[in-house]
């Protein structure tokens, strides 16, 4: 965004470009991620335990099959809620962002065109995200009062599905802050020339 636009909002920003010294949407994204990936494995875990069963009585853990499908509801109902918020501050941290216009990705996009479709892929995540959390609650309350498997296939291979966009996703959010430097600290204060072994002492 113009630099005269920004210092409208009478906010000091600082090298990474944000009025605060980390950026929050990197940080809240890795939670976003981790709890997606383990409500999904987990519930992979559930489905598959007869299987698995005697792993577990070798290693002497005790375990019922339906922890494993606790650990999948909560961590999807989880990541569901941090999305909300690691949406709204990618938007936010998106507004302050000023990349080099003249770059193009690895993808051969542009500044702009990477935050437009990191920005749509993540509103789109975000939807799914709440779609799944509800089908997930619709088969953990309803669907599987009589059932001892809590989940069905269709909804892993979606989860599966999901985590292939998040990381075609991702990597647009990377390419981002490694090729564009948005919000990176270290990138900010090479182009103005700063000793970093002197910045970080």
């Amino acid at each position: 965004m113009n630099s005269d636009l920004i210092n409208q909002l009478n906010v000091e920003l600082g090298a990474n470009g944000l009025p605060y010294t980390l950026p929050i949407h990197p940080n809240l994204v890795h939670l976003t991620i981790g709890l997606f990936i383990i409500g999904i494995t987990f519930d992979i875990v559930g489905v598959l335990f007869p299987f698995q069963k005697w792993v577990f009585k070798f290693l002497a853990i005790t375990v019922e099959r339906a922890n494993f499908f606790d650990v999948g509801w909560y961590n999807m109902f989880g990541s569901t809620i941090i999305t909300f918020f690691t949406v709204a501050a990618g938007f936010y941290e998106m507004l302050l962002a000023t990349p080099p216009t003249e770059i193009k990705s690895a993808w051969g996009l542009q500044a702009m065109q990477t935050m437009l479709w990191h920005g749509i892929g993540g509103v789109v995540l975000l939807a799914l995200f709440v779609g799944m959390t509800m089908w997930r609650g619709w088969q953990r309350f309803v669907w599987s009062k009589d059932s001892d498997t809590e989940v069905q296939w269709g909804y892993l291979l979606a989860g599966v599905a999901i985590m292939f966009l998040m990381f075609l996703h991702g990597t647009l959010g990377a390419q981002l802050a490694a090729e564009f430097g948005v919000h990176n600290t270290a990138d900010r204060l090479l182009k103005l020339g700063e000793d970093l072994n002197t910045m970080l002492k």
